[in-house]
């Protein structure tokens, strides 16, 4: 087995229940699971910084498992307001692009939710590419831990819109709006969060049912239907009307606000 190899188990893609089953399952006490989590929502790269689990414990979770999927590979500041861009780099070599932005409310991340991205939207150069693949929940997540571990600042709002379509990988952003608002972990609350979307409505009335408080932005780009068409692929399939009719029905059972 390559020690380094990509067949490891990516312990920020599981929550809480997941790695109690899998510390049980390696003869481990279910508490474990609370301080690996723990420890990887402090932004470890590594299991030698667990310094509360047993020296053979760390040993064997190195040959089975592994806690960090991304590297940064540039990053770009701004002289004027302290805005970082980076880019990271997956285990496969992929590329994608998140940026910290400074608030008087304090620090929020925006973050990539694909390799590239299927909707063909003319303005837009995630699209240039070509899509490549879905993040998983845990690669999602680790964008903020690096962004935290590299500038030492606790990240409070998140807005996944950065690289992709957040519902065209669906169920992944929602593992990872999980995770981030677990209390054992980043514990942000779901009204700092806000997913972006470019009007694919089947997921917004989807995520209407969540059951989440989380802020929703769409982008609209056009004044109608006939210009949105030319600029969004998207716009041919969803009209403006229903995307409309979906925001309203998101409020009524959110609460929350759509931004547009």
């Amino acid at each position: 087995m390559d020690p380094d190899g990509p067949e490891k188990i990516y312990l920020p893609d599981l929550n809480i229940s997941e790695l109690e089953e899998f510390l049980t399952g390696i003869g481990q006490k279910k508490f474990r699971a609370k301080q690996v989590f723990s420890w990887i929502a402090r932004g470890a790269v590594g299991f030698d910084e667990m310094t509360d689990l047993p020296l053979s414990l760390r040993e064997e979770l190195k040959l089975l498992a592994r806690v960090s999927g991304l590297k940064v590979r540039k990053k770009f500041e701004s002289a004027i307001d302290g805005t970082v861009k980076y880019l990271f780099e997956l285990d496969d070599g992929n590329i994608i692009e998140s940026v910290l932005m400074e608030y008087i409310h304090g620090y929020t991340a925006c973050v990539s939710s694909q390799v590239g991205c299927k909707m063909g939207c003319s303005f837009c150069a995630s699209t240039i590419a070509g899509f490549r693949r879905n993040l998983t929940a845990g690669e999602i997540l680790e964008q903020i831990l690096a962004i935290q571990r590299d500038r030492g600042v606790k990240v409070g709002n998140v807005v996944v819109m950065g690289i992709g379509e957040p519902f065209d990988n669906y169920d992944n952003v929602i593992r990872f709006l999980r995770l981030a608002n677990s209390h054992d972990g980043l514990n942000i609350g779901y009204r700092h969060m806000t997913v972006s979307t470019c009007g694919l409505v089947p997921g917004m009335l989807r995520f209407a049912d969540e059951g989440f408080q989380v802020n929703l932005a769409i982008s609209l780009h056009a004044p109608n239907d006939r210009i949105r068409a030319k600029l969004m692929p998207v716009g041919r399939k969803y009209r403006i009307d229903k995307i409309i009719e979906a925001s309203k029905i998101y409020t009524e059972k959110t609460n929350r606000r759509i931004m547009f």
